[in-house]
């Protein structure tokens, strides 16, 4: 019989015709991934928005409020032979930590990204001072998982590489020149992961051209450009490889990041990655990705440089060794069973 294992997350999630869907594709796969040990429970936020990608998996449960929330945790935290991972630190989370804390059970928290970055975009300079607050007072009460050593601060946890590739990704990509620049980002269009600072970048640019894979259903944003091309989350795995080959470089304009999927994607697909100078811990021994400054002179320099020698950066890019799925999802099991 399986293990129960709960994961409490922040992210939203809709239901429609008692199916369950969110956005973030890591709330999909990795609950998806730990089932096959385990019997998962998943619990979110409530959102009146459709989401893209369905979770398949049949124990999900959502909440409109915090205090619903905590009632479902109370009741959860009643069976002795279970688990309990949070997955980021949130208001919402952060609260459920400590009450799995106080009703005498120890949960682990798994961190993706630096919430010390992503705070001060969102907030200012406060930011970082709330989320250190939040993050401090969990560190002492969990045990942690991080995909990026320095996203703990020097706290005691485990690293983890997660991933979504396997072998479709890995398949020999679609060879393709460069004449304009075709540019693609796949993510939230969020302040934080700097594509409205991007969009401004390059506005009236002709021989640049940007597609966006990421806008929310029914949801408005602010950018009107007639070389931007903003579309929809994509939960179709051929059409989303598709979008990465008929495009000659990705861009990552982010200010914060921990682990992100996409640049492993962009590296399985053979396309070169941009990103600018507050992530360049992402580059780890990677091939194929590129720093640049946030002014349009760095920015060009660097797209220029990539043109001239697109074929020996391709080439070198094939040596990358990248985390697989299996491979995530089996080394996150392991750490679960380990902790106590």
């Amino acid at each position: 019989m399986k293990k129960k294992l709960f994961i409490f997350s922040n992210e939203s999630i809709s239901i429609d015709d008692d199916k369950y869907y969110c956005d973030n594709l890591d709330l999909k796969s990795t609950p998806e991934g730990l089932n096959k040990k385990f019997e998962v429970n998943l619990f979110g936020r409530k959102s009146f928005k459709k989401r893209s990608h369905e979770i398949k998996i049949k124990r999900i449960k959502i909440f409109s409020n915090i205090f619903s929330y905590l009632s479902e945790v109370k009741i959860a935290s009643k069976n002795t032979d279970t688990k309990f991972l949070i997955i980021s630190i949130s208001p919402y989370t952060f609260l459920i930590a400590l009450f799995i804390k106080i009703l005498g059970r120890k949960p682990i928290v798994y961190l993706r990204s630096d919430g010390y970055g992503e705070y001060r975009a969102i907030l200012g300079r406060i930011g970082p001072l709330i989320y250190h607050f939040m993050f401090s007072l969990v560190a002492a009460v969990s045990n942690l998982i991080s995909c990026r050593d320095y996203i703990l601060k020097g706290k005691k946890g485990k690293i983890i590489n997660p991933s979504q590739l396997d072998s479709v990704w890995l398949r020999q990509p679609k060879n393709i020149e460069i004449k304009n620049f075709k540019l693609l980002y796949v993510g939230r269009l969020r302040v934080e992961k700097g594509i409205y600072a991007l969009s401004e970048l390059i506005k009236n640019k002709r021989d640049i051209s940007l597609t966006i894979i990421g806008a929310e259903q029914g949801s408005s944003h602010k950018i009107n450009q007639s070389n931007i091309k903003v579309l929809p989350t994509q939960s179709n795995k051929t059409k989303l490889i598709k979008y990465y080959d008929d495009h000659n470089i990705f861009i990552l304009p982010s200010f914060t990041e921990g682990h992100p999927m996409v640049l492993l994607e962009a590296l399985a697909r053979r396309r070169p990655v941009v990103i600018f100078n507050e992530i360049k811990h992402v580059i780890g021994d990677k091939k194929g990705i590129f720093v640049t400054k946030r002014n349009f002179l760095s920015f060009l320099g660097t797209l220029n440089s990539i043109k001239k020698n697109y074929k020996k950066i391709q080439k070198d890019m094939k040596k990358n060794k990248l985390p697989t799925y299996k491979e995530y999802i089996e080394k996150f099991i392991k750490l679960i069973d380990d902790f106590k």
